[in-house]
């Protein structure tokens, strides 16, 4: 049975690189930052983000001096992420405005952060 580290690692790595290299190829998350201008968008993403922030913190709040921080990290930081979309959609607008200037560092980024998680998942 493999370990929830593991499991985790190769969801949000999966998830991350697949995303981080479609934003690359299609300049995709331009238009998405975009969408953050409706309210109604950024209220109802926040219920998949919340959710998400949730069970990762849920299934692994380990705090570890090695690699399996990171998900515990990004699990705290996606559930924050949740709440300020369910109740302060307007935040969330103008903090993706600062990485609208930043999208192709921000989606390699992104994408080389899925392929590490990969990476120490199968290590």
């Amino acid at each position: 049975m493999l370990d929830i580290s593991l499991i985790l690692a190769r969801f949000l790595g999966g998830f991350f690189l697949i995303f981080g290299l479609l934003f690359i190829l299609t300049r995709q998350l331009g238009k998405t930052i975009e969408m953050t201008e409706d309210k109604s968008f950024v209220i109802a993403t926040g219920y998949i983000t919340l959710l998400m922030g949730l069970g990762t913190v849920v299934l692994h709040n380990l705090w570890v001096a090695d690699w399996r921080i990171i998900i515990t990290l990004l699990g705290w930081f996606t559930l924050i992420k949740g709440i300020l979309k369910v109740g302060f959609p307007e935040v969330i607008h103008k903090q993706s405005q600062m990485f609208k200037a930043k999208q192709s560092i921000s989606t390699v980024i992104l994408a080389l952060l899925g392929l590490w998680l990969i990476w120490m998942s199968f290590s």
